[in-house]
Formats: structure tokens, sequence, C-alpha cells
């Protein structure tokens, strides 16, 4: 059966939501508040410099290539996709790196060259996180989660739940398999890719760099924005009403179902399927008020914010890579201060210049740098004070790009929360902190009948593969919904 479908919100977890219902056949209006689809996936020019301000590297590839298929296309009909080799440059105070390559048995290498039985330790740590993905994918991933029942409606045997490995934090896991505390700070880091703390998310992360290492970093050539532009492309092509610059009042219901969406120009659309691609605080705040919702919502923790500096650099930097991170001195303390609401005195910093892949996002000679360190969400920064603050730190690693400064933009927590709606700009919505936090996360089924939420803020969580996959299961909903 056909339905008219409204989707609140042009993020990558609204755009793949309005796709795949097209491609089902469903009348489909998409709003967006911005003047540009793409939410965080975002970019920021200035002076011949070109910055992807949101994710600056794509995972998972398949994804988004199911994705396209739908449409009678491929991945690499629209865009020109670069598998990054090294993946990542990680650095030290004390003057250590370690490189990680795109080739599994180099990176043994190079971690065996950075500390001696590393190379086996990595091994380990990668396989372990092999057996937790290969579970979650056809666990976790492969539907809604309303609770630890429906999980268990998947598992094979008792046996998954603990290959998942949620009792453990990522700090133990990481302390369990490396004798180096550098290389428990470099595992601990990817709790961050959700906005987390190693001293509280789940082993079950480290599945990710065996996403890495597995299906590879990519780059679109042009920029992350060049995949914000495809998929704007494709939603066009499969029928797709794109109304951007235009902002939602409210979503309209009975008390069973919602009947569609308000507009704040006064006009409306009339639909029988709303798919929030916003934040659920924002949701059940503002656009579909309900109290017992938006507390439940509030049971879920927030995930960091950020502070990022945009820096246009004039010349070259030796010994830099694509992707690189400058590690703090110490890091439970870093991540200490933030669960108290402090910023960083001394951040890990995360650098991208992606230049060094793409001439085209600086002009010749020069280097684009977006970096980026975390942040509680919604505390207030001196951004000039903190900026310099960061410059200093990198540069006692090293790299000192004060005196190379074409200009320096700066973004904060307040300006991401501006942007794009984000509760104290919570950059991926929903944290990974708890063991709970899983089944904490606002659902994908809404309160009313035909109202489904997609995007980082609801299951399975941020991130460009994640809210992907979050479209896939919000599609599916509708369609048994409707069938």
């Amino acid at each position: 059966m056909t339905v008219r479908a409204a989707v609140i919100g042009g993020g990558v977890g609204g755009l793949a939501t309005a796709i795949r219902l097209a491609t089902s056949g469903h009348d489909v209006t998409l709003v967006e508040r911005n003047p540009r689809v793409g939410g965080k996936l975002a970019t920021f020019e200035r002076g011949g410099f070109t910055f992807d301000i949101g994710p600056s590297l794509l995972t998972m590839p398949h994804v988004f290539e199911d994705l396209f298929a739908l449409a009678g296309v491929s991945l690499s009909d629209r865009l020109e996709l670069v598998r990054l080799d090294p993946q990542f440059r990680y650095s030290w105070r004390d003057g250590s790196h370690l490189v990680v390559r795109d080739d599994p048995e180099q990176t043994t290498r190079e971690f065996d060259a950075f500390a001696p039985g590393a190379g086996a330790a990595w091994r380990e740590f990668d396989d372990r996180g092999r057996a937790i993905w290969d579970t979650a994918e056809r666990t976790f991933f492969a539907g809604p989660m309303t609770g630890l029942s429906e999980l268990w409606s998947r598992m094979e045997s008792p046996r998954d739940l603990l290959t998942i490995d949620p009792l453990r934090t990522l700090r133990t896991a990481a302390r369990a398999t490396f004798d180096d505390p550098r290389l428990q700070q470099w595992a601990g880091r990817y709790a961050t890719y959700s906005g987390s703390s190693p001293l509280e998310a789940p082993a079950t992360l480290a599945c990710i760099p065996h996403i890495e290492s597995r299906f590879g970093c990519w780059y679109p050539m042009g920029g992350l924005g060049a995949l914000r532009d495809a998929l704007e492309q494709l939603a066009v092509e499969t029928g797709v009403a794109i109304r951007a610059g235009t902002a939602v009042d409210g979503i309209t219901s009975t008390p069973k179902r919602v009947t569609g969406v308000a507009l704040v120009d006064g006009s409306f659309i009339d639909a029988s399927v709303v798919v929030a691609n916003a934040d659920a605080r924002h949701l059940y705040r503002d656009l579909l008020p309900d109290p017992r919702a938006l507390a439940r919502v509030r049971k879920a923790r927030r995930s960091t914010s950020g502070f990022a500096l945009c820096i246009g650099a004039r010349g070259r930097t030796p010994d830099i890579e694509h992707h690189n991170i400058w590690f703090s001195d110490h890091a439970e303390h870093e991540f200490r201060e933030i669960a108290a609401r402090q910023l960083p005195s001394d951040p890990t910093i995360y650098g991208c210049v992606s230049s060094v892949t793409d001439a085209s996002q600086a002009p010749d000679g020069d280097e684009n740098w977006f970096l980026l360190v975390n942040t509680p969400p919604g505390i207030d920064v001196d951004t000039v004070a903190y900026r310099d603050l960061v410059l200093d730190r990198l540069a006692s690693h090293g790299v000192d790009l004060r005196r190379r400064m074409r200009f320096c933009a700066r973004l904060a927590p307040i300006d991401i929360e501006r942007l794009y709606r984000s509760p104290g700009g919570a950059i991926y919505g929903s944290s990974s902190n708890g063991m709970r936090a899983a089944f904490a996360r606002p659902a994908n089924r809404g309160t009313k009948e035909g109202l489904y939420l997609v995007g980082g803020s609801s299951h399975p969580g941020g991130g460009l593969p994640l809210v992907t996959m979050s479209a896939r299961i919000v599609a599916d909903m509708v369609e048994h919904d409707v069938a």
C-alpha cells in the first residue's frame, strides 16, 4: 500500500530513509530547516580551503552501496572513493608514533615495531573485534531494539551475549590485551567514536577498530560533502520532494496516530507516516510534546560535544597523514575531566588534513587543518582562550601551526546545538556509556502510530554507517506496518 510520508530533518538518516521509502513507491516529502540537507555531514569553505566539519571518513561503504543499489546505481557511479593507507597516525608527547596501515600484516609489523609483542596483542584484539561485530551485526543491528527480549530473540545461543562483551568496559578490555599504557590509550580512543568514555562504554566497542581494519577507511574525492551531494541527488532522482530552508512547527495527530506536519510558514503536509530525523528530546519536547516520552528520553545520557578549529595553514607539514591523533599525557584524567563537565586541560587532539589526499581541498602548497577535541555537552567555551590552549598543546607535540595560519575559524558546542538542534551540541546524540546504554537509547518506533525515529539519538546510534542502518530498520518497519 502506498502512503504519504513526511521526513523531518535532512541528515543522512533522514535522506537514507526518504530514499528507501521512495524506492518502495511511497509519496515522500523531506523537510529541512537549514538551507542545505546533510545535517552534520557538513562542510566549511573559506579562502580556497574546504573542511569537513562533521564526519571526516567513510567506513563500511557497502552499507551505502546497498542504499544506492535500490535506485539502480552503484556508489562508484557517483563517488570516487579512495581507500586510505595509512589509515591513521597516532602520536604521543614522548615522541613515539604508531602508524596503522590498511593491510593487517603491515599493521601487525607496525605494532611490533612500536612495542615488543604488541603485534600479537593487536591480532588478539582484532580477532575479538571480529567476533563482536559478526555477532552484533545479526543481532543488535538486525532490527529495532526496545528491550533485552528483542535482542535475545535474534540470538542463536546465550553465548552470543558473552561474545558481544557488554559486561566489561573498553578500558578493561584494553588493559587485558595490551601491556603498554600507550596502546591501552589507543584502544580506549574508540569509545569517542560514539561520543563516549572508555571508562564507562562497554567493550563491545572493540569492534570499531576491527571494522576499520576489515572494511577500510575511505575518503570520497572532493570531501565528505560529495557524499552529501550524492545522497541529495539520489533522493531527488527517486522522487523525494525536498523542501530545504523550511522549519517545522509541529507534528499533528489524533490521540492514536500522526496525521501530518505543520510548518512555520503556515502550510501543512498531510502524512500518515512521519519520520523524525531529529534529536528525540527536540521531538518530544517541541514537535510532539509528550512529557512521559521526554522523561524516558532524558534517561539516555548525552554524547560528548566538541571544540573544533578550521585552519588554513601555509606550507606543508612533514610526517603528517590524512588522519592524525595526538594523545594527552593522562588519558584517564582527560575523560574524568569531561565527566565532571570540565574542558580537558590536556586534550587529545584529532587532526584531519584531507589535502594530503585531495589537493582540491586547499590552495596549492597549503594545507586544510581540521582539529577536534572532545568536550562535555552544553559547556560554555571561551573560544579564543581554548583555541590558544589547543594550539599550544599541539605545538608541544612538535606541530606548531601558530605562525602558519592564514585564518582560524572556531566551532563550539553552542554552535553545534544552534546548527542542528542537538541539545548541548551532543555530536552523536546518545552516548554508549553504561552497560544498558543501548536499551536507554530512544526506540525507532514513536509514541503514536505512524511515528518513527531515525538518526543518532535513536537506535542503533550515531555515525555514518549506523544512521544509514537506522534508515533501513525504520523503512522495514514502515513496510511491515502498512502492508
